[in-house]
């Protein structure tokens, strides 16, 4: 399955969306939390500025995203995990709201009660956990759901590949296999699982062979490449609305930033995110439409003024939106 023009264009510009946003977020973040000059017993401070608390970042792996959510309907769940801005720009979800909330402010999608860990937006049916190998589970529920409402809904888990090796996975593997669930897990490997390498910490090259064992199909995507990854993802999908079953898809992409912001990757080799820099699917994307007549430089321009516009739009409503209210603290929570 080839993405038509318009699935192709949407994908470029959904990447060039959601690297803005993280780059714009790179920024932010860091205001406050740095000391202004290195001092004896001063160090970063991760409560600090506007955006307290941790920040995983996702330039690099739009390909994943866009790929997958270049053929879902508004019906399709996506559950992500604690790196999951690009799945949600790409599903859907409002950035204004979801700004707001990275700013644990009162007009966010949990009320800034949340933050950027757990994000969830039901009128796109969006939700993300920062329990490490929980989106398998939850996605299988979705799944089922759609079973019993009799509906040709898909639902996706997005993981990381150091999720693998938690037994949740493998349980919504088997599962997803014996209920045969509309469901499609989508293993981002970024080589590294926080700061440990792939190769030392799984006992396979590539997850997608685990499905083998779960009798599903499993599919490898060499490149971070949204070409090839709508095209797994699209025939994964087909064979899932069609009540075949679920899929296992790994997809080899870059991480550009720390797994977290603040990280001092000092476990990475010296410029190696510089190095994939070099070959960076955006780039190559923009390449691809230029060469094929789909887009010019006019086009390019007016599509990139927009998106610094909705981007802009979103980070100011963050910043300006109210705080919650402290006795708000005990609001939306569970009691006895």
């Amino acid at each position: 399955m080839k993405p038509t023009s318009e699935q192709l264009l949407w994908m470029y510009e959904k990447m060039v969306e959601i690297r803005e946003y993280e780059e714009t977020m790179s920024k932010v973040y860091l205001e406050g939390k740095l000391p202004p000059k290195i001092q004896k017993g001063l160090a970063f401070d991760i409560g600090a500025g506007p955006v307290p608390g941790e920040m995983h970042l996702a330039a690099g792996q739009e390909p994943v995203a866009v790929g997958v959510c270049a053929h879902l309907t508004a019906d399709d769940s996506v559950v992500g995990a604690h790196r999951s801005h690009h799945f949600a720009i790409a599903k859907g979800v409002p950035l204004n709201e979801m700004t707001a909330e990275l700013f644990g402010k009162a007009t966010g999608l949990g009320r800034g009660k949340g933050g950027h860990m757990h994000l969830f937006h039901p009128a796109t049916k969006f939700s993300c956990s920062g329990i490490v190998g929980a989106s398998g589970p939850q996605a299988c529920g979705a799944a089922l759901a759609a079973r019993k409402l009799g509906k040709d809904w898909v639902a996706i888990a997005f993981f990381g590949e150091g999720a693998a090796n938690q037994g949740a996975f493998h349980e919504a593997l088997n599962l997803a296999a014996v209920w045969k669930l509309p469901v499609l897990f989508i293993c981002e490997d970024n080589k590294y699982g926080i700061s440990v390498e792939k190769s030392v910490s799984t006992s396979v090259a590539s997850n997608a062979v685990r499905a083998a064992g779960y009798g599903i199909p499993g599919v490898l995507v060499e490149q971070n490449d949204p070409v090839q990854v709508f095209e797994a993802a699209g025939a994964a999908i087909a064979r899932a609305r069609r009540g075949e079953g679920p899929t296992l898809i790994e997809v080899k992409t870059d991480r550009y930033f720390g797994h977290f912001q603040g990280d001092p990757e000092s476990y990475r080799p010296k410029d190696e995110a510089q190095t994939l820099r070099k070959h960076d699917p955006i780039d190559a994307l923009g390449a691809q439409l230029r060469e094929a007549g789909l887009l010019d430089a006019d086009a390019e321009r007016a599509m990139r003024q927009a998106v610094s516009a909705r981007i802009e739009a979103a980070y100011a409503f963050g910043r300006s939106s109210p705080y919650p209210a402290p006795e708000e603290a005990l609001q939306h929570v569970f009691a006895d």
